[in-house]
């Protein structure tokens, strides 16, 4: 009996403790308001920044408004600074020569190319920034693919070769994959990165990837940015995306077209690598430059001294793609203002309410660490080097709130009655079952959101589980949550400006974050990782 009195006691004191907590949290929340959100955004997503590109002044003034942020609020700077210097580089390829027998092909027209000189074999053979390939012959491998179940290079040497693939789907016989062995493609056939760098591993001298869209072709060319390599660099073959007529072209010898070649893998699910007698020869050039660029954070220690050591990272992205070149006619900044200002400004909105509920006493059991990343647009750039340079030991960081994009209504929901209550929810069940628990707990108790979970799938075509910076705590096995409203006509567009925003429902949605944050910082476990990535 008197067990049982202890058990209730207890009990009742650990409910009484945690709806002080609720009462707390919900003392705090309304300091993410309508209004704030639209201070910050309405400065963040200005003409001023001129799109807030990667390496350009907008992007700069947006870090410097972001940190003096942070310092006023009296977050902690991470060793010594607001500032995480992210070392990327822009490296601008060309090809002078692409012909084939006597055919010659105008880089952007014809075909794109890519690589970066500095680490490509043929110019660390020539000394220099230039590199030459000519070659009277060249390898058809196929799909390109190197598997136990399907291996287009079984027993095939490239090194030092020009190869051609199919830079497209995967063997697929009467509906099967022969990689994956499903009716669902394997990464090999949904990742282009995954046969580049396989094929580059194996060392050949020119890489041809032909693709059918002519638009893909055309879009590789100009410059592309990518965090400055440490150590000694990997030598890597260019990469040129060529057109169906141009493999025609170095096919003509088989007497058989792309189309077919790929019809008779297709139809068996037996490879068909072969040489191929033609004559090609191309000369390219590079130029790579250091690009200033930055991530933002500030720390909020936490204020148990068991717990203070663990941290949770809410994110977002604090970059955008910039402005058209000076002449073009009428608008010409891409303001960003919903990708991700929006994000960018819930961060700084949860950041001000947990800054006042610490100088009040109220702060968190656990640290929580404020990040606004560069370089997301580029390819995830910012929060890659985080995450291969964590400020917070990976151990310690129990998990990413991520977001991207939560100031308007997405297509899907345009119009409908629920459309101004509603986010989407991503992967916050993927490592971890605990998370999703706490988050649908915060948003019931607190908010009463409709969360949707439509694109909480690795295998959704829209692939958005891979397609913010949350992915790279992801493959850390860090537990991560990604809200996001979902992409809509001006995504990506001159159109997104701060006249679109809604800031009430920016501002819920940032309350979601802050809440389900609370839950996590305040919790006396942290979230199991029970799950695992699926790259």
């Amino acid at each position: 009996m008197k067990k049982v009195i202890l058990t209730l006691s207890l009990a009742a004191l650990a409910g009484g403790v945690w709806a002080q907590q609720n009462k707390t949290a919900m003392k705090y929340a309304p300091v993410i308001n309508a209004e704030l959100a639209k201070k910050h955004l309405s400065i963040l997503a200005s003409d001023e920044f001129e799109g807030r590109e990667t390496g350009k002044p907008g992007a700069e003034k947006a870090a410097n408004y972001i940190a003096a942020e942070f310092k006023a609020l009296g977050l902690q700077p991470v060793n010594g600074s607001y500032f995480m210097n992210v070392p990327l580089i822009e490296s601008s390829f060309s090809v002078s020569v692409f012909t084939v027998g006597s055919m010659a092909y105008t880089a952007g027209k014809d075909f794109s190319a890519t690589g970066s000189l500095r680490h490509n074999i043929a110019a660390d053979a020539m000394g220099g920034d230039g590199g030459v390939v000519y070659s009277k012959e060249i390898l058809f491998i196929g799909y390109g693919i190197g598997t136990d179940t399907y291996n287009d290079l079984k027993d095939v040497d490239i090194a030092g070769k020009v190869v051609l693939y199919i830079s497209f789907g995967e063997p697929m016989v009467n509906g099967v994959s022969k990689v994956s062995g499903t009716d669902k493609m394997s990464k090999w056939g949904t990742d282009r990165a995954t046969r580049i760098s396989f094929l580059q591993s194996k060392k050949p001298a020119l890489i041809l990837a032909v693709n059918p869209a002519s638009s893909a072709v055309r879009r590789g060319n100009g410059a592309r940015m990518m965090i400055k390599p440490e150590g000694t660099a990997v030598a890597t073959a260019p990469v040129y995306t060529i057109t169906p007529a141009i493999a025609n072209e170095l096919l003509k010898p088989t007497g058989k077209t792309i189309a077919e070649l790929k019809a008779a893998i297709d139809q068996n699910g037996q490879p068909q690598t072969q040489k191929v007698a033609t004559t090609i020869n191309t000369t390219f050039e590079a130029i790579e430059k250091p690009v200033k660029a930055v991530n933002v954070y500030g720390l909020l220690p936490g204020t148990d001294a068991k717990l203070k050591h663990e941290t949770l990272v809410i994110s977002s992205h604090y970059d955008h793609i910039g402005i058209l070149p000076e002449g073009t006619p009428g608008d010409r900044v891409f303001n960003g203002a919903d990708d991700d200002g929006s994000g960018t400004t819930g961060v700084l909105s949860i950041a001000r309410a947990y800054s006042q509920a610490a100088k009040a006493g109220k702060g968190p059991r656990r640290s929580i660490l404020f990040l606004t990343v560069v370089g997301e647009e580029k390819g995830l750039l910012g929060s890659e080097y985080y995450s291969q340079h964590p400020a917070i030991a990976v151990e310690n960081t129990i998990a990413d709130l991520n977001i991207d994009m939560i100031g308007r209504v997405g297509e899907e929901y345009a119009g409908k009655a629920d459309s101004a209550n509603t986010v989407y929810v991503i992967g916050s069940a993927m490592l971890s079952t605990d998370l999703r628990k706490v988050s649908e707990n915060a948003n019931n108790t607190y908010i009463k959101m409709n969360l949707d979970y439509k694109y909480d799938d690795p295998n959704d075509k829209n692939q958005f589980y891979y397609r913010s910076d949350h992915y790279n705590f992801a493959k850390l096995g860090i537990p991560i949550a990604f809200y996001f409203n979902g992409v809509h006509k001006d995504y990506h567009g001159l159109g997104d400006d701060i006249t679109k925003i809604n800031f009430p429902l920016l501002a819920k949605r940032a309350q979601l974050v802050y809440y389900t944050a609370w839950d996590l910082a305040n919790a006396d476990k942290r979230p199991v990782v029970d799950g695992k990535n699926t790259r």
